[in-house]
């Protein structure tokens, strides 16, 4: 069974930073796409960082604008974000996601699993 578990959330001043991580068991993690999405109160869901495991590719959120950093580390199973520069707008519940097939994981946003999230809020 896919699990993950986020971690690293909290309440940080705008300009700030922020490292989340995601702790994966279940399954072999380095055979998978992974992703993090986040999703504001009364707001959709919104793509925050992938990478797509089969062609080495990076994708961020139009929003990210350099910001954010997304990185695995295998032997951990463990994925990371981090983030800086942080901005009130950035304020969400943020998840971490996983799947074999990165468009499934991304375009679809039908991943394996979903992690239960972890709340970032920024402050003004």
């Amino acid at each position: 069974e896919v699990q993950l578990v986020e971690s690293g959330g909290g309440l940080v001043q705008a300009g700030g930073s922020l490292r989340l991580s995601c702790a994966a068991s279940g399954f072999s993690f380095d055979d998978y796409s992974i992703g993090w999405f986040r999703q504001a109160p009364g707001k959709e869901r919104e793509k925050v960082s992938g990478i797509d495991t089969r062609h080495g590719a990076r994708y961020d959120g139009d929003f990210v604008k350099g910001r954010f950093t997304i990185s695995r580390d295998n032997a951990k199973n463990t994925m990371y974000l981090e983030m800086s520069s942080l901005k009130p707008e950035d304020t969400a519940v943020y998840y971490c996601t996983v799947h074999r097939d990165f468009f499934r994981l991304w375009v679809l946003q039908e991943p394996a699993s979903w992690g239960r999230g972890t709340q970032v809020t920024v402050s003004s």
